[in-house]
Order: C-alpha cells, then sequence, then structure tokens
C-alpha cells in the first residue's frame, strides 16, 4: 500500500467519525430539548395548580 492510498484511508476514516459524532450529537440535542421542554411544561402545569388552590392552604 503506498503513501497516498494510507493517507487516503485515514482521511476516510476521520471523515466517518466525524459524520456519526455530528449525527450522535444531533440526537443528543434532540432529546434535551424534548425533556426541557416537558420538564417546563409540568413546571407550568403544578405551578397553575398550586395557584388555583391556594385559598385551600392553611398554616
Amino acid at each position: 500500500m503506498g503513501r497516498r492510498e494510507e493517507r487516503r484511508l485515514c482521511m476516510e476514516r476521520v471523515y466517518k467519525t466525524m459524520r456519526n459524532i455530528g449525527a450522535l450529537s444531533i440526537g443528543v440535542g434532540i432529546v434535551v430539548t424534548v425533556i426541557g421542554i416537558a420538564a417546563g411544561t409540568i413546571s407550568i402545569i403544578n405551578g397553575a395548580f398550586l395557584l388555583k388552590r391556594k385559598s385551600e392552604i392553611t398554616f
């Protein structure tokens, strides 16, 4: 195998690794976004529920 062929194979490996890491990063970003939206929605619902029932709270 010539030096040029070795360099080409190395660059292909680098390209494939970068492609896989990029796809993984997009996937992680989507998951984190969905979890954030779900947590925010639950917080808003719980806050509204507490405000609605604040007259029933006694100390």
